[in-house]
């Protein structure tokens, strides 16, 4: 179904790219390190957790999600943060002291995990992952990083208390033409991130060679990556090259044109109204004005798609071909390239008119500040060509009808928010929801927050169901996960490192959090 697509070589001074992409750069680029050092004038203050002590939760259902299988009437004993052993209650004996639940007519289900996330550069990051907690969350993949946090990590100084998820992955510094241009500038950055302990390479922006060439060292040096795809990176391309992990369907315009019958045609187009040099990503100064000028609207990134690339995406959108995306989707599962598609996040930005974020949940969590900015968001976004507003929504439809197909094609994929606290609609629970909404069933969607993210990460045998060994990281739901998409989010309890957190603790946590207590 597809053919190779030849480009153009980027020109002497380096590929020019186009505003949104400059403006997304410069706030990604400084975003993450100076958020957390604002929030860290002073060194924090190293986190321990103390071993729990034994737990046992009896008489309780429990669902593994690799099969959907049930056993009811069980004991879940917990000792040190691992499950010891799991047996029906008749069965179970143990000895000394426990505290014990009873766990009668509620569900056990392994801890969930948001494989997208950037609580730890949240204005308020512990108020965030105690929010993701309530929700079931005992696990995230941050994705952005840097230098600093990587060493905070190793250090034991980020807000990782008992009210937060365990955190799964981290990257370094994002690739950027400011810190990655070219390939030898790639390969050096993959290497300096790699002896700083990241677990991954996040790429968001970079010229053809330097993208092929950041992938090629970190597979040299076992690192998987995962990221955005260049506006002129197909996804065809990223996946047999062994991108590990495509975030939001890659961002932009790429997908849609792999997917379009007029693909060839389609990949020729120019649309970069407003080129910028690459150099000008290297020079702080700029950086920082585009900062101070921009950020409130790069709330929502759809602002600075251009008339261009808006229509360019229609006729993407007009001559979608079925078959042509299940021949990507098969490369995609050939090869083994996830897919985090962060369905909450798009929403927010394709469908961002919607009156329900006038009043969602997640409002009361935001400052009055934060709140201001993305009502002046939402604000720039109703002042959009209709015709462009019209464009998104049938993007985002389009994206769900691509879910239920990598369904149908087993495409490996995981649940994600992007969420870091500034635009409310970005719950797991809700994710879990517009999932349903693409014809995913229950069990489908709770392998994708459980099972599937413990083989991603190659943790297969100590997290993502509930057996001995696995960590102690479990959900307790008043409901049937199976039944309804709606019972996982009916949440009773959170077992997080084998401590057990009724829903009221949890929610008057968050509650406390929000005033400063």
């Amino acid at each position: 179904m597809f053919r190779t697509i030849d480009r153009a070589a980027e020109p002497p001074g380096g590929a020019a790219v186009s505003r949104r992409g400059w403006l997304l750069g410069c706030v990604a680029m400084l975003s993450p390190v100076a958020t957390f050092l604002a929030a860290c004038s002073k060194k924090p203050a190293r986190q321990e957790s103390p071993n729990a002590g034994p737990l046992r939760i009896d008489n309780v259902t429990v669902v593994d999600p690799s099969d959907g299988s049930e056993q009811p009437a069980m004991s879940i004993f917990m000792n040190n943060g691992t499950i010891v052993s799991v047996l029906p209650t008749d069965d179970m004996r143990t000895e000394g002291s426990v505290t014990t639940v009873d766990g009668r007519n509620r569900f056990a289900v392994p801890g969930y995990n948001n494989m997208h996330s950037h609580a730890l550069i949240a204005k308020r990051p512990e108020l965030l992952l105690a929010t993701m907690l309530a929700e079931g969350v005992t696990g995230f993949r941050q994705m952005s990083g840097s230098a600093k946090l990587l060493k905070a990590r190793d250090e034991r100084r980020l807000p990782l208390g008992v009210y937060a998820p365990d955190l799964l992955e981290m990257p370094g510094d994002l690739l950027l033409p400011f810190n990655a241009r070219s390939p030898e500038e790639a390969r050096a950055q993959v290497n300096r991130q790699h002896r700083q302990h990241a677990d991954f390479i996040k790429i968001i922006l970079l010229p053809r060679a330097a993208f092929f060439a950041a992938i090629d060292e970190a597979k040299r040096l076992g690192l998987p990556t995962a990221g955005h795809l260049p506006p002129d990176i197909s996804p065809l391309e990223a996946s047999k090259a062994g991108y590990g992990s495509i975030e939001h369907f890659g961002t932009g315009n790429p997908f849609w044109l792999d997917c379009s019958v007029d693909h060839a045609a389609l990949w020729g187009v120019k649309t970069n109204d407003a080129p910028i040099p690459w150099w000008v990503m290297r020079v702080p100064v700029l950086g920082d004005f585009a900062m101070s000028k921009v950020q409130g609207r790069l709330i929502n990134p759809t602002e600075f798609d251009s008339p261009a690339t808006v229509a360019l995406r229609q006729r993407a959108l007009d001559s979608f071909d079925i078959g042509q995306c299940r021949a990507l989707a098969q490369v995609f599962r050939a090869n083994n390239t996830w897919q985090v598609p962060t369905l909450v996040r798009l929403r927010t930005q394709e469908l961002a008119d919607l009156p329900e974020y006038q009043t969602d949940p997640a409002l009361a969590n935001m400052s009055d500040a934060t709140k201001t900015a993305w009502r002046e968001s939402t604000a720039q976004f109703h002042a959009l060509a209709p015709a462009m507003r019209v464009t998104f929504r049938e993007t985002y439809q389009q994206r769900l009808a691509v879910i239920a197909l990598w369904d149908t094609e087993r495409v490996p994929m995981m649940t994600g928010t992007d969420g870091k606290g500034d635009v409310p609609g970005q719950a797991l629970q809700q994710e879990f929801r517009e999932l349903a909404k693409a014809g995913l069933s229950p069990l489908k969607i709770l392998q994708m927050t459980t099972v599937e993210p413990a083989r991603f990460l190659g943790r297969a045998k100590s997290m993502g169901r509930i057996a001995p060994g696995m960590a102690a990281d479990i959900v307790l739901l008043d409901a049937d996960p199976r039944a309804r998409v709606e019972n996982l989010g009916s949440i009773s309890a959170v077992v997080r490192r084998g401590r057990y957190l009724p829903r009221g603790q949890l929610d008057q946590t968050v509650v406390d959090l929000r005033h400063g207590k």
